[in-house]
């Protein structure tokens, strides 16, 4: 917890599925296209430059019920080691990728500008891979607990389109 009105979204998950194959899930964007954005969901579109310093520009599309509408997502890669350790930076953005406000999509005041995320990979005995997804930068509130179900859900895609 970095001050009394910011938090760290952790999650923790155990994967049936290789290391390797993890690590695809999350740097080959034909993989992340499979599994990125909450339940019924979708991502038509995702660019990665794999390198520190690199960029990432993902899309996510909400449901036809929910209104259709694409969010755009991009960010910094600053640390890669592989099959071992990601962080990167993430904020909303347009399609071409350029940061925005979240106020200019519609988000509510306690959606951060940046989001720091930090994701650890450890390979487990009988071909299983534990991932820890740690987010920083949220504020108390409704949007953190969204951000941690989608995440979830998010998970809940990859370990069934990954496997």
């Amino acid at each position: 917890m970095q001050n009394a009105n910011k938090k760290d979204l952790t999650i923790v998950r155990v994967l049936d599925i290789p290391i390797e194959m993890v690590w695809r899930g999350w740097t080959d964007p034909k993989l992340v296209r499979l599994w990125w954005g909450p339940a019924d969901y979708t991502s038509p579109s995702c660019e990665i430059d794999l390198r520190e310093g690199g960029r990432y520009l993902f899309c996510m599309r909400a449901p036809q019920e929910q209104g259709g509408q694409d969010f755009y997502s991009t960010g910094i890669y600053s640390t890669i080691i592989p099959m071992e350790r990601l962080e990167f930076t993430q904020h909303l953005s347009d399609p071409d990728g350029n940061p925005i406000d979240p106020a200019q999509v519609g988000m509510p005041a306690d959606f951060p500008f940046e989001v720091r995320l930090e994701i650890t990979f450890k390979a487990l005995d009988g071909g299983r891979t534990e991932l820890t997804i740690v987010e920083h930068g949220w504020s108390e509130g409704h949007m953190s607990t969204l951000a941690e179900l989608g995440m979830r859900q998010s998970l809940d895609k990859f370990a069934a389109s990954i496997g």
